[in-house]
């Protein structure tokens, strides 16, 4: 089975831009990997708090799972695993099925970001 790895890493607009232009001028150069891209590093912390990274991380591979039973396999409470996947889900990391399970289908994630010497 191949694996879906999503990379998150962090970017401008315009990079995000040149890339999606890049891509679709010439498909066969188009990495075809999965991205979300963070205008920043600060955003991304804002974002992804370590209470996130453990509702993602129960939900990498797992397929469509409920509120209380991903509440269950990361060890917290009901309530504050339900606010941390509505911020997932509000910014288009987790998908919402039909039922009202959320949904994370990738198999891994890869994070890709440097920081360097301010300017």
């Amino acid at each position: 089975m191949d694996t879906t790895i999503l990379t998150i890493n962090i970017g401008n607009f315009e990079d995000v831009r040149r890339a999606a232009l890049a891509a679709a001028e010439n498909p066969s150069r188009a990495t075809g990997s999965p991205q979300y891209t963070f205008p920043s590093a600060e955003a991304m912390a804002r974002t992804l708090t370590p209470g996130r990274w453990r509702v993602l991380n129960a939900l990498t591979g797992a397929g469509p799972l409920g509120v209380c039973e991903l509440a269950r396999r990361v060890g917290r409470d009901v309530k504050g695993v339900h606010s941390d996947a509505q911020a997932l889900v509000l910014c288009g990391l987790v998908d919402k099925t039909a039922d009202g399970k959320l949904h994370f289908p990738y198999e891994a994630v890869h994070v890709d970001f440097m920081l360097q010497k301010a300017a």
